[in-house]
């Protein structure tokens, strides 16, 4: 079979079309992706899938021991997770356009022309790694950004606050994208009123301070920074898509990528709306590695295209980029 045209994933514009490409990068994946190959053959047998709940989501612990790819699909890039514990997982992407188109258009459907921004990256854990797909997308929106002022700040609170001040003076919009710690951090020192100002945080203590509900993280950099709503980014190293939530903890999710419920105990149950359980995700941009993915997530769907999270799996791996939430 051949290679599908990743653009045509960007043109989906309704479920159908959605899960009609789906099934044809199922089918390109099962062929070119020995890995995926050889799990789908121990799970579905003789059966083929003709929805996406049938689909066989690859378990995510599968980046930490295999060179997840499509064969004779040369690695441009190697994504890691930051692995505060045990083996890191890898992501070996074929191509960095693809995951820059994908990161940039929902970035800029969200949040609205880059040149227009002062983009901040709050994340000091994540640059120590130096191979974070997040570090990636955030040097590249601050490249995008044209703004002086942009830029990773690392722990330099002071020079943080300042920007921040005369960019709320002079009304110009600012996002911060930060790693939870550092963000708490940075509230407790300098906390003011923001009224210009986007924060999104990426979840992550990483033994930095003690672990706090999702909630009460929101809550303290709101009535720090006395902002009504704080923003997340749901996403991970063996993605290249991400979902965002504005408010109230419900992330939206492109047109590219779809979250499935499924039963805990049982990988081909899914669950309704509102009925919690593990996260499986679909990431079309994923072409040349798996687009069918089994967290270690916990949460349900709201909608077709919204969904919020619970926790994580009893005993599952704490990623680095896991959301704050028990």
């Amino acid at each position: 079979m051949k290679p599908i045209d990743p653009n045509l994933i960007f043109k989906i514009k309704n479920n159908y079309e959605f899960e009609n490409l789906a099934l044809k990068i199922f089918e390109y994946q099962i062929q070119s992706n020995n890995i995926y190959k050889k799990y789908c053959s121990l799970v579905l047998k003789d059966k083929y899938p003709k929805s996406l709940q049938e689909i066989p989501f690859l378990p995510i612990s599968f980046f930490k021991s295999e060179k997840i790819i499509s064969k004779n699909r040369d690695t441009e890039i190697i994504f890691k997770s930051s692995g505060t514990e045990g083996k890191r997982s890898s992501h070996y992407v074929s191509s960095i356009n693809l995951y820059e188109k994908s990161f940039l258009k929902n970035f800029i459907a969200n949040y609205g022309d880059l040149e227009k921004k002062c983009i901040i990256g709050l994340l000091p854990s994540y640059l120590e790694n130096g191979d974070s797909s997040l570090i990636y997308m955030v040097n590249k929106l601050i490249k995008k950004s044209k703004n002086q002022q942009s830029g990773f700040y690392e722990k330099n609170f002071e020079k943080l606050k300042k920007c921040i001040l005369q960019n709320e003076e002079e009304k110009k919009q600012t996002i911060i994208i930060g790693v939870t710690y550092a963000l708490l951090d940075f509230a407790s020192k300098y906390p003011t009123e923001l009224k210009n100002t986007t924060i999104i945080e990426t979840g992550g203590m990483k033994g930095n301070r003690k672990e706090l509900l999702k909630e009460e993280v929101h809550n303290i950099l709101s009535s720090s920074f006395n902002i009504k709503h704080i923003h997340s980014e749901y996403g991970m190293t063996e993605l290249l898509s991400q979902a965002y939530s504005k408010k109230n903890g419900v992330f939206e999710t492109p047109k590219w990528m779809k979250i499935l419920i499924r039963d805990i105990y049982d990988p081909f149950s899914m669950k309704k709306n509102n009925e919690t359980g593990a996260i499986n995700v679909i990431d079309l941009a994923n072409i040349h590695s798996c687009s069918f993915i089994a967290t270690d997530d916990v949460g349900f769907l709201v909608n077709e295209n919204r969904f919020k999270l619970s926790g994580r799996i009893t005993n599952a791996d704490i990623r680095g980029c896991n959301l704050l939430i028990q």
